[in-house]
């Protein structure tokens, strides 16, 4: 696209020390392995930096799209003509101050809730294999194990599409959904109220909980997590798996055999292999259970390559 090409060199000439990427694989940023090149993608490694990205964008009329670790995204084959803001490296500070933990959104949230725990803090438990970033787990709510991150979360720093610092304490928190999953905002820092705790209790809620997500989930294969959002009155997983799904498989991507709720790339899996897939569960199980599943998962650009 022209204007990215155009946002590009205002981007070298505005912020030098931007890291920007053309052409840049999505399958290397997604925990599902799967997706075409976006079309430029910006690395910012401080606020500063983000803030000329989103400030240069808005200047222009781009809407940027904000990625972290990708852990609850399929993205086209074919690619997006979108300029990616991507936040990783440089976003991973974390200091607790009494019961309070603040820390940058890049940071994963293995570490965050081990970070939790070393100081004696509880609270995290439920977050430490959630396979995504601090940010992204704000935006969307993320949660397990009967945890959710509006339980903890207090206050938010975030960059409005002006590029501009905004504190906000109301997050219009649901399930799977904030202020923030409009793209309003880009969330740089976190801060969390815990409570204090024994480090050897919550090690071992830790490891409890790892232990049944080893059990249950099939962690060695790529995959966006829990693909369906959990119908009222029903469990999505269970509801697939009544239907005879586990182990259906189109291309590369499969119905996993460990848990239903689950799709999984066991090698080559393209978009529309899981979207194909996605489309014979929702199928199946409204004809058997009369229950409209609908994607937790967000698809970026065109369904097909």
């Amino acid at each position: 696209m022209e204007i990215l090409t155009y946002l590009k060199a205002e981007l070298n000439r505005r912020c030098p020390q931007l890291e920007l990427r053309e052409q840049e694989p999505m399958s290397r940023h997604t925990s599902f392995r799967i997706g075409g090149p976006a079309a430029l993608m910006a690395l910012p490694k401080s606020e500063e930096e983000a803030a000329a990205a989103l400030r240069t964008a808005y200047e222009l009329g781009v809407e940027p799209f904000y990625l972290g670790n990708g852990s609850n995204l399929l993205v086209s084959d074919k690619g997006v003509d979108r300029f990616i803001i991507k936040i990783g490296s440089g976003f991973d500070r974390c200091c607790a101050e009494g019961n309070t933990l603040t820390a940058d959104c890049g940071i994963t949230l293995a570490r965050l809730a081990c970070v939790a725990r070393d100081k004696g803090l509880t609270g995290l438990e439920f977050a430490h294999g959630i396979p995504g970033s601090l940010g992204g787990a704000a935006t969307m709510n993320a949660g397990a194990y009967g945890g959710e991150m509006c339980q903890v979360i207090r206050k938010i720093i975030a960059l409005n599409r002006r590029g501009e610092r905004c504190a906000i304490t109301d997050f219009d928190y649901g399930y799977r959904h904030s202020v923030f999953s409009s793209g309003e905002y880009l969330v740089t820092s976190v801060e969390m109220e815990l409570r204090p705790g024994d480090p050897q209790a919550i090690r071992a809620r830790m490891e409890e909980l790892s232990a049944k997500r080893q059990a249950k989930q099939p962690l060695e294969f790529p995959s966006a997590g829990s693909v369906f959002k959990r119908p009222e009155g029903h469990f999505a997983g269970a509801l697939v798996e009544s239907s005879g799904l586990k182990g259906l498989t189109v291309g590369g991507a499969q119905v996993s055999t460990k848990h239903a709720g689950f799709i999984v790339n066991v090698g080559g899996a393209t978009c529309a292999d899981v979207l194909e897939l996605v489309r014979q569960i929702q199928e199946k199980v409204r004809t058997d259970h009369g229950v409209e599943l609908e994607m937790e998962i967000k698809v970026l650009g065109e369904p097909q390559a």
